[in-house]
């Protein structure tokens, strides 16, 4: 069997449709899965254990620029790829219309998505030759995911979490180098929507907390977090450090050495709890239920008012709480002295 999987973005959904290709992989060892996904975003699945292909887009710069000699031939060289592998089935657990679109140019006789209300848009549903369920309840997005097996025939595993052990000893050589300590704890200043933002004072408190327990901390940022990442390392004084810039290696590296992280509902906090790394998820208008990160060692501290009991297109809640500093970090010093 061919098997395409669409999942385009971003960092923190890539992470928790790792388990859905590693069970692929197991109930089909000898299909064939490629994985189309975003440009930037190639290092999280190129290498993958499950993966034996990669296919990459660039839909943000193809909605920019949608009638440029460049798109066309970068949309042109994607269809041919796909007429070449002639895959047999196709499933598109991300449920947008930019994903449902890649799907439909994938060309397989089967073309699987979600129903609602577990997919994100309505008309996605255009591109499918048929709907799944996804999980009952409110279960995580990893569940629903694997609920697509059954598309196949298949029962999902129970308890299957994100494994990035293969990510991490790709990156082992990457690690930035900096004057903190071999001990050292990264904050994420950044995230990719303003209400899960948490603010850059309460940070630098919490890595003063951090710092007074034995540990140095760095602070790591990505495009457009640069003046966030620097007030935050200003603000909380001697023994905070700002990261150097990082790619997704580099940065996968540096979470990997962490003796722990503090983030918000981000990408790089899903991405440090897949490596076993104690992480500090903090959930100020989101429901981590649904989203939340998968580890041996996570713990969530939440803001978030409760959510519905049954399943929903997004994880967006309203904001129910202040989350203070030193709640923060009393969850880090709880996950240290496990």
């Amino acid at each position: 069997m061919r098997l395409v999987l669409i999942r385009l973005s971003a960092v923190g959904d890539i992470i928790h449709t790792w388990p859905l290709a590693c069970a692929i992989r197991e109930a089909q060892p000898r299909c064939h899965l490629t994985w189309v996904v975003e440009e930037p975003l190639r290092p999280l699945v190129e290498g993958h254990p499950a993966v034996d292909a990669v296919f990459t887009t660039r839909t943000r710069r193809w909605r920019r620029r949608p009638w440029s000699a460049v798109t066309r031939a970068e949309i042109g060289a994607l269809k041919g790829a796909f007429r070449e592998l002639q895959p047999d089935v196709t499933i598109d657990p991300q449920g947008v219309l930019k994903s449902a679109l890649v799907t439909r140019w994938t060309g397989a006789a089967r073309r699987i998505g979600l129903a609602r209300p577990w997919r994100r848009e309505v008309l996605a549903a255009l591109a499918y030759t048929e709907s799944t369920a996804g999980a009952a309840g409110r279960a995580h997005v990893v569940k629903t995911n694997l609920e697509m097996l059954r598309a196949f025939g298949l029962t999902p595993p129970g308890n299957a979490r994100p494994d990035g052990t293969w990510l991490a000893q790709r990156a082992a050589e990457k690690r930035p180098q900096g004057p903190w300590a071999p001990s050292y704890a990264v904050i994420l200043p950044g995230t990719a929507g303003a209400h899960k933002v948490i603010p850059a004072a309460t940070l630098a408190e919490v890595s003063r907390g951090i710092i007074g327990l034995g540990m140095d901390v760095v602070v790591a940022w990505g495009p457009g977090e640069e003046r966030r990442a620097r007030a935050v390392t200003r603000d909380a004084g001697a023994g905070a450090h700002m990261a150097p810039p990082t790619d997704l290696l580099e940065l996968a590296a540096l979470l990997d050495g962490a003796a722990l992280v503090v983030g918000g509902d981000t990408g790089p906090s899903h991405l440090a709890a897949s490596f076993g790394v104690p992480t500090v998820a903090v959930f100020l208008a989101s429901d981590w239920r649904r989203n939340g990160p998968l580890g041996a060692r996570t713990t969530v501290v939440s803001g978030a008012a409760t959510g519905p009991g049954g399943p929903s297109k997004s994880a967006r809640l309203p904001s129910r709480r202040r989350v203070g500093a030193q709640e923060i970090v009393a969850a880090a010093r709880g996950l240290i002295d496990l």
